[in-house]
């Protein structure tokens, strides 16, 4: 069998700051007794967190925790501010591990609202990113917020306020996972009611070169294994473009979970989310190539 890795796979550079700045937390207040907590999973791999939670790192599971005094480690989904300044009242050392560019499209949303912008956000609704990047928004009174997932929400949505102001200014920014081809479809049926729209690009690099080495990989191989959290929206993505080639494919979080009949495939390709460790990669080539 040959084994053929994806271009772009693993960590990305936002998930590798995260546990970075993690692991540093655990080992600054190791003497102290001081626990370290995250709002929300770090990250979404199940083995990441499990090793974060052998080095101490907590996930704060309720809301009346007593974390005074306590490290609270922000996601890189990020956080709404209005939650994070109620986390700092209650006496938390708040280490924010939100990924750069995520923090970049929080920091955009608050100077478009504060500008009088109406916005749209492309992406999950209950997905942690956009709820943080919201939170930005409705703490400036935007005038206009719609989060759409889809094309045909999206006209719906940008009808609704052309019916009540059709002069406004209007901006989409977009999930950092989400498809560059979704996000296109998005603002092309905005525009077809606000051809001034400014479409901020603020999907990952990492994420586009990521799923454009997976449409390359499909062309090598006659199945593939995506590695990473179910949970987790990259992986996913990732998952679905697969599904797309009409190719077998899997999604799995290690290597016990591989399926007996992709053992048989003579070229299989090996693709990961970007919270996905060097390690598992590693441990699904050896087992896939073991007799």
């Amino acid at each position: 069998m040959n084994v053929i890795r994806s271009n772009v796979l693993g960590f990305c550079m936002g998930v590798r700051r995260a546990v970075a700045m993690a692991e540093e937390e655990t080992l600054r207040v190791k003497n102290s007794g001081a626990r370290v907590f995250t709002f929300g999973p770090l990250i979404h791999n199940p083995e990441v967190l499990n090793d974060l939670k052998i080095r101490g790192v907590e996930e704060l599971s309720r809301q009346e925790e007593n974390i005074k005094g306590c490290s609270l480690i922000i996601r890189t989904h990020g956080i709404d501010p209005q939650r994070e300044n109620n986390l700092r009242d209650r006496g938390a050392h708040i280490i924010d591990a939100t990924c750069p560019r995520v923090k970049a499209s929080q920091l955009t949303a608050e100077e478009l609202a504060h500008a009088g912008y109406s916005l749209f956000l492309a992406g999950e609704a209950n997905h942690a990113e956009i709820e943080g990047i919201l939170g930005y928004v409705q703490s400036c009174n935007a005038p206009f917020c719609a989060v759409v997932d889809n094309a045909a929400d999206a006209g719906k949505a940008a009808k609704k306020l052309y019916k009540v102001n059709h002069d406004t200014k209007t901006a989409l920014l977009g999930q950092s996972t989400i498809s560059e081809e979704l996000y296109n479809a998005i603002g092309g049926a905005i525009g077809m009611f606000f051809p001034n729209l400014e479409i901020i690009q603020t999907i990952c690099a990492s994420t586009k070169e990521r799923q454009q080495a997976i449409r390359d990989l499909l062309e090598l191989v006659d199945a593939v294994i995506i590695a990473g959290g179910r949970k987790s929206a990259n992986t996913n993505r990732l998952f679905e473009i697969a599904k797309e080639s009409g190719k077998p494919c899997v999604l799995i979080e290690k290597a016990s979970e591989i399926p007996p009949e992709f053992r048989s495939y003579k070229n299989v390709g090996l693709s990961a989310g970007a919270s996905t460790p060097d390690s598992v990669v590693d441990e699904i080539e050896r087992e896939l190539k073991r007799q």
